[in-house]
């Protein structure tokens, strides 16, 4: 058994912020030394957020644009924290692999407790992941194939032990998505063998750094701090947080400029970040991120389905333009699946330009006739909208008629997951769920994934062998192989538009202190944040 130990939370995530402008918790709160009823409360902080809150179900969905309530109501054995991700004890204190790579048990800390004062212990985790495989929903997909039901157990209170049906490279960075939910709460709400979702759709069940106070999916969400939580408090915190469903840019802003919010999400319009620096009471942060923007195409339809019909439309985006123009050069041209900066993606992929004369040869090669395309597009995500217009530009130039259908996120997201319904092409980012390049390629890529992650119904044998090997092997130098000659046949293949790795430029009210960002929740964590002056 190899034992690996995660920095413990208490004396490495929180020393680490100490003394920093993203800090924000003393030491001796952080060594456990400051109760924390002793300290001083502050304030709520109000985040307008672009995508509605439609469940408070942490395995319901999967998603960043939803990720506030998870990582703020619930717990993981690990969690992703600050940038480049680092993956930290959290629930769990310590774990084991088994040189086979088919064990992993986790030691959970002592002192966790959930909402109601209940202990936090193993039979919970086993629920919890029983949970996710049996509704098939969220973060399912990475573990059905992996892990069977019934074959995880509680050895005793405090250690947990999953047993995998194969061995899996990318399990424990995908550990953090595991929420861990009260199985005695949910199961008192438990109605016709539902696991508790009608309930847990809009109550709470977790144990994390904020409880649930109200929910309203026309409106969002409030929370207040949970005095217990097992990693403690400093004397800097806020009471309350709330996130509101803001659907519309401008509103965000403005809402933001009159200090009605004191933040929003860090992917706005860049017209929009310009306008916010200049705010006297704004402070803009920015972050290298590793989300790329880019266009599903539907793979599985007609005329999608012929590879010379993908190159025309990847042929007809001008990527220059939009990068150069519309973001101001905000962003890096990302040519293909894989973010630039992370190992995996290759270094010399060229990638498609803006070239209406190769579309041209490409069209003319398409057997299948031709029909108005339908373009989608996320409601209250401008450069999804920006995008699309211009993808519709120039397509107009070839004589292919198209429409641009933008909706929210829910909607859109549930239309993913539906072979019929899902557009025919969707321009959106593929974010960091855990800092792995199959969180990338492999998701969106893989032919065992089509409808779950796979949402463009792509597949090669050959890009499943390579996935598929890269997903079991113990050796980093085969993955990173297998993954860049993915990366490589899904671009040739223009299995979809690939445009750009974004940064993360996040607005907040300047009296906000403690932001830490990570590309996996967007800045989002809130037990972190305290306001000053």
């Amino acid at each position: 058994m190899n034992e690996r130990r995660p920095k413990n939370p208490r004396r490495g995530v929180l020393a680490r912020a100490l003394g920093t402008a993203l800090g924000g918790l003393a030491l001796v709160a952080a060594l456990g030394g400051l109760p924390a009823g002793e300290a001083q409360a502050k304030d709520k902080f109000v985040f307008a957020n672009s995508s509605p809150y439609d469940t408070m179900d942490p395995h319901a969905v999967f998603d960043v644009g939803r990720v506030a309530y998870r990582i703020n109501l619930y717990d993981g054995l690990l969690r992703w924290q600050d940038n480049p991700p680092q993956l930290e004890s959290w629930l769990a204190e310590s774990h084991t692999v088994s040189d086979d790579g088919l064990k992993y048990t986790f030691k959970l800390r002592e002192g966790a407790k959930f909402h109601d004062g209940s202990p936090v212990e193993a039979s919970d985790v086993v629920y919890s992941i029983e949970r996710i495989l049996a509704l098939k929903k969220g973060a399912a997909a990475l573990y059905i194939g992996v892990i069977e039901p019934g074959s995880t157990r509680a050895l005793d209170p405090r250690t947990v032990e999953f047993n995998l049906s194969k061995a899996s490279a990318i399990f424990l960075a995908t550990v953090p998505e595991i929420h861990v939910v009260n199985a005695e709460l949910v199961k008192k709400n438990e109605k016709d063998g539902d696991w508790g979702s009608a309930w847990l759709s809009k109550n709470d069940a977790g144990s994390g750094s904020y409880r649930l106070k109200r929910f309203d999916p026309a409106v969002g969400f409030q929370a207040e701090r949970f005095a217990d939580h097992f990693l403690g408090w400093g004397d800097k915190y806020l009471d309350e947080i709330e996130f509101r469903t803001v659907i519309e840019v401008n509103s965000r802003v403005l809402g933001l400029m009159k200090g009605d919010f004191h933040g929003t999400d860090g992917y706005l319009p860049q017209d929009q970040v310009i306008r916010l620096r200049k705010a006297e009471n704004i402070t803009v942060y920015d972050q290298e991120s590793m989300r790329i923007f880019y266009s599903i195409i539907h793979n599985g339809r007609a005329p999608m389905n012929d590879v010379n019909f993908r190159k025309a439309l990847s042929y007809a985006f001008d990527y220059n333009g939009f990068i150069d123009n519309i973001l101001s050069g905000s962003v890096a041209r990302n040519p293909g699946p894989v973010p630039n900066n992370i190992w995996g993606a290759p270094s010399d992929l060229q990638g498609y330009t803006y070239d209406l004369d190769k579309a041209k040869a490409h069209l003319a090669m398409v057997k299948e006739p031709l029909r108005e395309i339908t373009i989608g597009a996320l409601a209250g995500y401008g450069q999804t909208e920006q995008a699309a217009a211009l993808l519709q530009n120039g397509l107009n130039k070839l004589g292919i008629k198209t429409k641009i259908v933008a909706e929210p996120w829910p909607v859109a997201s549930g239309k993913m997951r539906d072979e019929q319904q899902m557009y025919d092409l969707l321009f959106l980012w593929k974010s960091t769920y855990y800092a792995d390049p199959n969180n990338w390629v492999g998701e969106m890529y893989d032919g065992d994934n089509i409808g779950a992650r796979n949402n463009s119904w792509y597949r090669n044998p050959r890009v499943d062998t390579l996935l598929h090997e890269a997903q079991v092997s113990t050796d980093k130098a085969v993955r990173q192989r297998n993954y860049e000659e993915a990366a490589r046949i899904v671009t040739e293949d223009a299995g979809g538009i690939f445009i750009y790795n974004t940064k993360w430029f996040g607005p907040f009210n300047k009296k906000v202190r403690g932001v830490r960002f990570c590309p996996i929740g967007n800045g989002q964590e809130m037990r972190w944040i305290h306001f000053e002056g």
